[in-house]
């Protein structure tokens, strides 16, 4: 019954999603501002729901809990990314090259949706609205498998948003939801249905799942940043941007979990950088140098350079130049986001050349990789893939497109043997 109930639904989805994908911007964007509104009209509902959640979830960690909870404030921000991705420019129907074959023989790559998208997130309520505004943006269905932990506050999201769609005459199942374990299983097996999955959460929900679909999969494992310290670095501007990437907001995959100081400035930076976490909370691991160097501020042997705390903790240590930095970051780090301090701009550039990671960043924190931040109006995730989207994935990364010929009668024939047809080949200007 559940396999039937979960078919259903992604059945309805693929047909939903061929009525968006040739739909007008302006109807479009149109559903959207009325999600927004739908959103801010229902703020009370949804508090009430988020606090049924909140209460269930005791016992969960700090991290899960503050990704968990609803206030006035976060339901403005969701309504205003909604908003946000209606101002963005309309990622469909733009030609992304164009080349004369012949005379009237012409071909274009034009950007369509995907299709059907198929999100699995654990505690987060503000992924409910970015997920399906940049979905219905970027003309595909969505069918949304949220955790336990925010089924009630997911139901009503959910439902506002679809009579949100009804009202301006959009099918309802552009945005769908399944609850229950056993409908993942169910989604991962239906690839002739669901064009996309995303996996939104834990190491282990994103192994799972790449492990047990033949579905094409975006997102991380992990989110392992790193900061390095180089020798050149400005000490108050490092600590500024240290203090900013753990604690603003710790539990986000974006925040840094692993600062690495140039051992010719450690001796002085490594105490400061110790009394201002300490000042914030932050509990502090290190290496043995760092140890030494901060034996006034309690901090703790390393026990696993891997380590994604998803808290206020950090693990801090000591390389001996950038090219031993940019090594560890190489081996221990999970291709998210990584960050040099430092003034020399030759060794800032280097940095932001070899590392190999989908965001890179010089003197700024960890925390911009950010599809808001990047200006693409919200995420959906973001990916440490190579393939298809890598970094925040927006509108752009649900996307795929398609080759349009439009001829007047050509046939392939014509264009072998002695008397062939020769292809001009011209690419057109944009």
């Amino acid at each position: 019954m559940i396999a039937a109930s979960v078919r259903a639904i992604a059945g309805a989805a693929k047909v939903a999603s061929r009525e968006l994908a040739p739909l007008a911007e302006d109807r479009r964007n149109a559903a959207l501002e009325a999600m927004a509104q739908a959103v801010e009209a229902a703020s009370e509902e949804l508090l009430q729901a988020n606090l049924e959640d909140v209460r269930a979830a005791e016992g969960l960690s700090a991290a899960t809990m503050a990704r968990l909870k609803l206030d006035e404030s976060k339901l403005r921000e969701m309504a205003e990314q909604i908003r946000s991705v209606k101002g963005l420019l309309d990622p469909l129907g733009r030609v992304l090259d164009a080349v004369e074959l012949d005379d009237a023989l012409r071909m274009q790559k034009v950007s369509v949706p995907l299709g059907v998208l198929a999100v699995i997130f654990e505690a987060r309520p503000d992924a409910v609205t970015q997920i399906a505004a940049l979905a219905l943006k970027s003309g595909n269905a969505v069918i949304l498998k949220p955790g336990r932990e925010v089924a009630h506050t997911a139901t009503v999201l959910v439902r506002v948003l679809r009579e949100a769609l009804v009202e301006q005459g959009l099918p309802e199942n552009a945005i769908s939801m399944v609850l229950g374990r056993e409908s993942v299983a169910e989604l991962l097996a239906m690839h002739e249905l669901v064009d996309m999955v995303i996996p939104r959460g834990s190491k282990e929900l994103v192994e799972y799942v790449q492990a047990n679909t033949r579905i094409p999969v975006l997102g991380h494992a992990e989110g392992v940043c790193h900061i390095y310290v180089d020798r050149a670095a400005d000490e108050a501007l490092a600590l500024r941007v240290i203090d900013d990437a753990k604690t603003d907001y710790p539990a986000a995959c974006n925040a840094v979990e692993t600062v690495l100081v140039h051992r010719e400035i450690a001796a002085e930076f490594v105490p400061r950088l110790a009394l201002r976490l300490r000042e914030r909370s932050v509990k502090l691991f290190g290496d043995e140098m760092v140890q030494t160097l901060g034996r006034d501020f309690a901090i703790v042997p390393v026990e696993e350079w891997h380590m994604e705390y998803g808290e206020l903790a950090l693990s801090i240590g000591v390389v001996e130049s950038m090219e031993a930095a940019m090594e560890h970051i190489h081996r221990y780090g999970s291709a998210h986001t990584e960050a040099i301090i430092t003034e020399d701009v030759g060794t800032a550039e280097r940095f932001l050349r070899e590392v190999d990671a989908a965001s890179v960043m010089h003197n700024a924190s960890t925390r911009f990789a950010d599809g808001f931040r990047y200006g693409f109006g919200a995420e959906v995730g973001i990916s440490t893939s190579k393939l298809h989207a890598r970094g925040p994935v927006g509108l752009e990364g649900l996307t795929t497109y398609k080759y349009v010929v439009r001829g007047h009668g050509h046939v392939a024939a014509e264009y072998r043997g002695d008397k062939a047809r020769a292809f001009t080949h011209k690419r057109e200007v944009r």
